[in-house]
């Protein structure tokens, strides 16, 4: 089995909000203060080298925030932003350069972007190789898979896809993911159960069975992520009854955590010995082109 070191795994997904910025009027909800420096410290204890900030629904178009984390953050921070439809080449350039890596389509309440966005802005960012990160209701995605399919940029889709009802992992939808993680230019991420699961902790039963199938059916389009802060989850899984996760069988298992993720990967994956960074446990090593375009050399 091969190892991983720990400085090269990424956390593909944080948000991080700071009382000194303005919510847009767009906003659903008011944030918990959850500053860089407060990510930086769970960093610090999970071990990861790396992570992507991704712009939060709750300040629109203003990127500043996401910006300054990125910059906080340092060299292994990379970050998600949120533009507008007309954005030109020069606002791409200054964002590419301040470390942006892609553009959130936020598809559910809140999202300051359209459908019709979608094909124009990817024609935008496709020269800089970046990545369209999109949360959806995933039992749409029968309805939208053949625009998703013929976008020549990398897809990314947050939460498990994010199927908000009564889930059947022959769904339509369900198959419908599957085909798009086939087509070899799209990653899902291994996160934030809690925002789809209507069972609830500590097992997320009822959607466990789907990341689990994921993680067997595509090892090498998952992408591990924590969330963090968990914006609007009541009671919040950084909570110590939550976090640090727990395996299963003790008390609970943080939604989002290693050790949830490991669960739902290490009883359905085997060791092959022939994927890049394998291991027997999430997080993995991430593809370098996966959500982060081309990184330094050295990483």
């Amino acid at each position: 089995m091969d190892s991983v070191d720990p400085q090269r795994a990424c956390d593909c997904h944080v948000h991080v909000y700071e009382d000194g910025y303005a919510l847009a009027p767009s906003a659903t909800f008011r944030p918990p203060h959850a500053p860089a420096s407060a990510y930086r410290d769970l960093q610090q204890r999970l071990g990861f080298g790396r992570a992507i900030v991704v712009q939060p629904t709750g300040y629109g178009f203003d990127n500043r925030c996401t910006l300054a984390a990125i910059a906080a953050l340092g060299a292994g921070a990379r970050g998600v932003a949120v533009v507008r439809p007309e954005v030109d080449a020069a606002e791409l350039e200054r964002l590419n350069a301040a470390g942006m890596r892609g553009v959130r389509f936020m598809m559910l309440a809140g999202g300051v972007l359209p459908w019709q966005a979608l094909e124009p802005i990817e024609a935008c960012i496709a020269p800089l190789g970046w990545h369209i990160n999109l949360q959806l209701d995933g039992r749409d995605l029968p309805h939208f898979e053949a625009r998703l399919r013929a976008l020549p940029c990398p897809l990314v889709i947050d939460h498990l896809g994010k199927f908000l009802g009564t889930l059947a992992t022959a769904a339509d939808s369900v198959q419908s993911l599957h085909r798009l993680l086939d087509s070899g230019r799209c990653w899902i991420k291994l996160s934030a159960p809690y925002e789809s699961s209507i069972e609830g902790p500590p097992d997320y039963a009822d959607v466990a069975p789907l990341a689990g199938d994921l993680a067997r059916r595509h090892p090498q389009r998952c992408l591990w992520a924590s969330n963090w802060p968990h914006p609007n989850v009541r009671p919040s899984p950084t909570r110590r009854r939550y976090w640090p996760g727990r395996a299963r069988g003790s008390a609970t298992t943080a939604p989002g955590s290693t050790s949830w993720c490991t669960t739902q990967r290490a009883s359905t994956v085997s060791t092959d010995g022939r994927r890049p960074g394998n291991t027997s446990a999430l997080p993995i090593a991430q593809p370098k082109d996966a959500v982060c375009g081309t990184l330094p050399a050295g990483w």
